[in-house]
């Protein structure tokens, strides 16, 4: 009967010792995905959380990638009016093109990770917010055409800054208060 036994606690020690390897092996396997370093070595803070996409975040995504693809435009537009136009400087007009071609990524790459929820987007659609305010507010004070574009860029900022701020948005991008 000790022999049954001894068999028998045997066989459990050797299934528990293949269990233990299989969950080392899947451990393993899956930090070595390409994506697992990242969320490895930020202690897993930029991982995008189960569930779906808040409604908040969607849209301050969209809006925040409107204002990328307008700054966008606006770049290329004063960038081929700065060579085959006829500007006073071509050299200032074709550098004001390139640099707001380079601020058109900030907005852009704010919106990917939103859309994404990458914990870290959160601040430069911000910045990018409140950069955008005083902009709204030139537009404002020069009148005529402009005071459309800046209304528009004033209510796009805003509605951006109110729906990151939004507890439903920085939970979703971990950056809430957590269960412990």
């Amino acid at each position: 009967m000790s022999s049954k036994k001894s068999a028998t606690a045997k066989k459990a020690q050797k299934a528990a010792a293949q269990k233990a390897t299989e969950r080392k092996d899947a451990a393993r396997k899956a930090a070595e995905r390409p994506d697992a370093g990242a969320a490895k070595a930020s202690g897993g803070a930029d991982a995008a959380p189960a569930g779906p996409r808040p409604v908040r975040l969607t849209a301050a995504a969209l809006l925040a990638a409107a204002e990328g693809v307008v700054l966008l435009g606006f770049g290329v537009y004063v960038l081929i009016m700065g060579l085959t136009g006829d500007p006073e400087s071509p050299q200032q007009a074709e550098m004001l093109g390139v640099t707001v071609l380079a601020l058109a990524l900030l907005p852009l790459l704010a919106a990917r990770g939103l859309w994404l929820r990458r914990r870290w987007s959160r601040g430069p659609a911000m910045i990018t917010q409140l950069m955008a305010l005083p902009v709204a507010w030139t537009l404002l004070q020069n009148g005529g055409g402009l005071i459309a574009a800046g209304v528009a860029t004033a209510v796009a900022a805003l509605a951006v800054l109110v729906l990151l701020i939004n507890p439903t948005a920085t939970e979703a991008l971990g950056i809430g208060p957590r269960d412990a």
